[in-house]
């Protein structure tokens, strides 16, 4: 099946260049320069993955991710600002990745590839049933649904996050190092720095509160730490 790519940038050169280079792929791809009829392209052209430039003329590319995170398709941002800050933001708020400019088109097709066949296990996980379910404290995970609630209440994380929390929680009181993490919870093709962990596992502590316990183990990683005594 050819997957369709929509490509959100207003550099006529760069645009013309990734579109080529994914036809070339077997891609359907799109290019609209416009920003703000992001909505209007994912409802019409029902894209699988968009490419996202930060800098645009009529609307920047953050505010757009905002918008547009709620359809659940991967969002690879595409920028020539290089500010860390500005790759947190974007993980932040949706983004599946992050490539600055000037880029190797073969890694942008390569980062593309994977965010895809990520979608696509998430997808086939989603509609396996399975009855297991964790519970730490006030805190149960269903593997099955894909779901966590604290008190019965539905949190709402995003699909790394509760894959994070997930191996986090299977694996409770042993250490990994965020590459470590990367390789098992992202995968080994995975292409990115260790930096995603620690927005992730910033964003999962603020959904959980104090319900549990993931501690920074400086210097190395990460580890959940639970008192089965009280499970």
């Amino acid at each position: 099946m050819r997957e369709n790519i929509l490509i959100i940038e207003d550099d006529k050169d760069i645009s013309e260049i990734l579109r080529f280079a994914l036809m070339k792929e077997g891609y359907k791809v799109k290019v609209n320069p416009n920003g703000l009829e992001a909505e209007e392209e994912i409802k019409s052209f029902k894209p699988d993955l968009i490419l996202l430039d930060i800098m645009l003329n009529d609307i920047d590319g953050f505010s757009v991710c905002r918008k547009i995170y709620s359809y659940k398709i991967p969002i690879i941002m595409i920028t020539a600002r290089v500010d860390i800050m500005d790759k947190i933001l974007g993980l932040e708020i949706g983004a599946e990745d992050y490539i600055t400019k000037p880029f190797d088109i073969r890694e942008v097709v390569t980062r593309i590839r994977v965010a895809l066949r990520r979608r696509e296990e998430i997808k086939r996980i989603s509609v396996i049933k399975e009855d297991s379910e964790i519970i730490i404290n006030n805190v149960k995970i269903d593997e099955g649904c894909r779901s966590v609630y604290i008190d019965n209440v539905e949190l709402q994380l995003k699909p790394k996050e509760f894959d994070l929390l997930l191996f986090l929680s299977k694996n409770s009181n042993k250490v990994f190092s965020r590459d470590q993490l990367l390789d098992l919870v992202w995968g080994y093709d995975f292409i990115g720095d260790t930096r995603t962990i620690d927005v992730h596992v910033t964003r999962i502590r603020k959904k959980l509160g104090n319900s549990l316990n993931i501690e920074t183990v400086f210097g190395v990683g990460y580890i959940l730490k639970v008192n089965h005594a009280n499970n």
